[in-house]
Parts: structure tokens; C-alpha cells; sequence
């Protein structure tokens, strides 16, 4: 299996500095600060990036689950919210999943959807955040 890296750089002080980080396969490249971080200021932050690679681990994990059950997803749509609290440390994910996948029945597809939600690389790293929540639904 390949290593994936990323990288940051981060020049003077936490409030009045200011960083950047890249993803080495240079597709996305993004300017971050204090602002950025702690309030509602212009640019990324590394929750963002996080909540990024969850939601994309989480759908493609789903699929290939659905698919080693002979379904053929669609389409997967995930959004994940992460809170960052006191600490300061990431308190809460909020995962948010629909799903079209014809002819799965909807307790089946929450059982898997649960089973992604547990197994998925990224949450498997993330298992120090003390809650992680999932709303999924089957739409279409």
C-alpha cells in the first residue's frame, strides 16, 4: 500500500502568524490562520482537511461494502461536521450520508452504513474523539 503525505508550514506567532498547507499531490494547496483555526476567518484549517478524508474514507468504504453485497451504489453523498472544543481538541464529528443504492433495504443499509462508520481507516484514527455521530439515509 502506497504512504500518503501531506504538508504544512507555519511562520510566526500562533495569533499573528499564518501557515500553509499542501496535499503532496499539490491538488489542493490552502493559506491558514488563527482566524481560520479558532473563528470564522478567510482560508482552511486542519478539522476542515480532516472532515474531508473522514467523509471520503467513510463513502468509499460504504461502497465497498454495499458492493461485496452485491449492490451497486450510485451514488454516495457524506458530509462530515468536526467540532473542535476546549482544549483545545476535537469533541464531535458529525458524519451526514445519503445514499442511493437500488434495491438494498433500509435496515440493511444502516447496518452497513453503521459497520463503515466503525471500520473505515479514518475513523479507526480518529477513535480518540469521544463522539462520532451518523445520520445516514437512502434517497432517489
Amino acid at each position: 500500500m502506497p504512504t500518503r503525505k501531506s504538508e504544512a508550514t507555519w511562520r510566526g506567532t500562533l495569533k499573528e502568524g499564518a501557515g500553509t498547507m499542501r496535499l503532496a499531490s499539490g491538488l489542493c494547496e490552502g493559506p491558514y490562520t488563527f482566524s481560520s483555526r479558532f473563528e470564522e476567518g478567510a482560508g482552511t484549517n486542519p478539522e476542515e482537511l480532516i472532515g474531508a478524508a473522514h467523509a471520503g474514507c467513510f463513502s468509499m468504504f460504504l461502497a465497498a461494502l454495499l458492493s461485496e453485497k452485491g449492490y451497486a451504489p450510485e451514488r454516495i453523498h457524506a458530509t462530515a461536521a468536526v467540532r473542535l472544543g476546549a482544549g483545545p481538541a476535537i469533541k464531535r464529528i458529525d458524519l451526514v450520508c445519503e445514499a442511493v443504492v437500488p434495491g438494498v433495504e433500509d435496515q440493511e443499509f444502516q447496518e452497513l452504513a453503521l459497520a463503515a462508520k466503525a471500520d473505515c481507516p479514518v475513523s479507526k484514527a480518529l477513535a480518540a474523539v469521544p463522539e462520532i455521530t451518523l445520520d445516514a439515509r437512502l434517497v432517489g
